[in-house]
């Protein structure tokens, strides 16, 4: 066998398969002519950015969630602008699956299809490579990243009336990840307990993240019992909590405010109960607190925080136009990394790039719609991201990446993040 043969793409196929929601979604398989073969997966979000790539669907089939017609995609026009490529030659691919696509936001041959091929062509140059996944992708000097896990779900992700999506849990103060984690698992099970005893165990069931939704109304509500299970089972100063407002999704255009807590905000009004839950509970960590096209909104908010980090999602889609706009204007001191939201992962890691060089801090975050690829774990190692968001410490499309960063602990005796500080 020709050495370049394990390198050179011999085929490019596409695979329907379910995500984390029972939804189809796209598996894209690269094989060597050397007979390497790796795949990669297109998570899917419930809670979208208006800026995020498209995913090509089937509008005739399975309620237009099926993903045929992004399978005969990478057969018609990726298989074969790809064959005879070098796995390793990652910026040329991507750029090359920009080009067949020539729209700015990946609607003709998919969003799904771009990040899908992108993820299994740098596998197959790892596997290739005889590497790791995340050495290969990002070099020798690696950190492990503190974990962010959503255990209350609210807004799009709950059955229930709190307007804010997520409730996060934050284990920084530990010299180890898979303590952090299990400290994280163990205040989930009391969180559980809690529940069954206050309201039942009808509301006990699992949402798209794993968090639970209970029947609350008031952010209040959800952070209160947080801080009191953390603090009962002597974690207070080393779990701290966070919070995902998703805003966009409680916004009233009409109205030009926001609607939390049962009544209508103004931006400025929105701003000071923000802060005011800064100060009433050991909140580090708020993510989309206005809507997408508020930038001064959230530039406000940022100058005004100190401790508690403003993390844009929505606000930037991985997308480096919206994030100069948003360095340009000082909104956030953290960027969500989402691979599928631009569409491949030379734009990714541009993107990260330029967030690091505007001193923000990396979230590398799963989606709601999730697969059992550890994927999203490799890459904030590679990246030596701060944070790494991926749901509660439930279902195997979560746990397996959680798994993953404790393989990769044990392994390689990376250090923690949490063990460095969280400046």
């Amino acid at each position: 066998m020709v050495m370049d043969d394990l390198f050179s793409i011999r085929s490019t196929e596409g695979l329907e398969i379910l995500d984390s929601r029972g939804n189809p979604t796209l598996r894209v398989i690269v094989t060597t002519a050397g007979g390497v073969s790796a795949s990669g997966d297109a998570p899917a979000g419930a809670s979208k950015g208006s800026r995020e790539a498209v995913e090509v669907r089937d509008p005739d089939r399975l309620g237009g969630m099926g993903v045929l017609r992004a399978v005969n995609n990478v057969k018609d026009y990726v298989n074969p602008a790809l064959r005879g490529m070098d796995v390793r030659d990652q910026a040329n691919i991507d750029g090359l699956l920009k080009e067949l696509d020539i729209t700015p936001n990946k609607s003709r041959i998919g969003g799904n299809v771009t990040i899908a091929t992108s993820i299994a062509v740098a596998k197959a140059a790892a596997k290739a490579s005889g590497m790791e996944l995340f050495r290969y992708l990002g070099g020798v000097f690696n950190t492990i990243p503190i974990p962010l896990l959503n255990v209350i779900n609210g807004g799009l992700h709950g059955g229930n009336k709190l307007k804010v999506q997520e409730f996060i849990l934050i284990p920084h103060g530990f010299n180890y990840f898979s303590d952090s984690l299990m400290a994280a698992v163990e205040i989930y099970k009391r969180l559980k307990q809690e529940l069954i005893s206050k309201y039942g165990k009808i509301y006990t069931g699992l949402g798209d993240e794993g968090g639970f939704s209970p029947p609350l109304e008031k952010v209040d509500d959800a952070l209160g019992l947080l801080s009191k299970v953390i603090e009962e089972l002597g974690y207070k100063g080393k779990v701290s909590l966070g919070i995902d407002a998703a805003a966009t999704d409680f916004y009233d255009n009409s109205k030009g405010k926001y609607e939390v807590d049962g009544k209508f905000m103004t931006s400025g009004e929105l701003i000071d109960y923000y802060i005011s839950l800064a100060s009433r509970y050991d909140l580090l960590y708020i993510e989309d607190p206005f809507q997408e096209d508020d930038l001064q909104s959230f530039s406000e908010l940022n100058s005004k925080l100190t401790r508690t980090m403003v993390v844009g999602d929505d606000l930037y889609t991985t997308n480096v136009e919206y994030l100069r706009k948003g360095l340009s204007l000082k909104t956030t001191k953290g960027v969500i990394v989402k691979p599928n939201q631009v569409g491949t992962l030379t734009e990714t890691f541009q993107f990260c790039r330029e967030a690091m060089d505007g001193n923000n801090k990396l979230v590398v975050s799963h989606r709601s719609g999730e697969t059992e690829d550890s994927f999203t774990a490799d890459l904030a190692v590679a990246l030596s991201a701060h944070y790494v968001k991926t749901g509660a410490p439930a279902r195997g499309e979560r746990t397996a990446k959680y798994n993953r960063l404790l393989e990769i602990e044990k392994t390689y005796h990376l250090e923690y993040r949490g063990k460095i500080g969280l400046r």
